[in-house]
């Protein structure tokens, strides 16, 4: 076997002593940890995938560094973010709502509304909706009718509701209609 001969080094092979090499690598996370947040279930899911936080953050329409901060919990997603967020994640990881205000709440996220944006869909003024949010008493029979109507609720079953949160905050009095 001949070796070509190199004009710079005058027809000497280098000699290069043996010295063991370790190659190293980072080993990718695991998936396979219980997510508490919704940046770690963002996390989950992207590892799952095989997918970077630049390809991540392509899907859902925001940026590698928006994605980063999410999944350390740094910072929350905007309403806005969440239909995308809950599509890239392909399931709700809210607990399931049981209660008036929190269909409302859920109702809200899956939307992406802002309380201002839900309260113009049904005609309301932004402060009304909050409340609904916030001590689930719906007073007025017309708004109880919207409110069913936009989650898909029938009627008396709203009025139940109302009736129970109102006998528990004001006992003795009726609800107003």
């Amino acid at each position: 076997m001949q070796f070509a001969q190199c004009p710079q080094i005058h027809g000497r092979v280098a000699f290069l002593p043996w010295v063991p090499i370790r190659l190293k690598c980072l080993t990718p996370k695991k998936p396979e940890f219980e997510p508490r947040t919704l940046g770690e279930h963002l996390k989950r899911c992207r590892l799952l995938r095989k997918l970077g936080q630049k390809e991540a953050a392509r899907l859902l329409g925001v940026t590698s560094w928006t994605v980063f901060n999410w999944e350390k919990g740094r910072t929350g997603p905007p309403i806005e973010s969440l239909p995308a967020l809950l599509r890239f994640l392909g399931y709700d990881p809210f607990p399931q709502p049981t209660s008036l205000p929190e269909r409302l709440l859920a109702k809200r996220r899956g939307m992406g509304w802002s309380i201002r944006k839900a309260a113009g869909q049904l005609g309301v003024d932004p402060g009304a909706w909050r409340d609904w949010e916030r001590d689930g008493v719906i007073l007025y029979r017309t708004h109880r009718k919207l409110v069913a109507r936009l989650l898909g609720l029938p009627i008396e079953e709203v009025n139940q509701e109302m009736r129970a949160r109102w006998n528990r905050l004001h006992k003795g009095t009726r609800l107003p209609e």
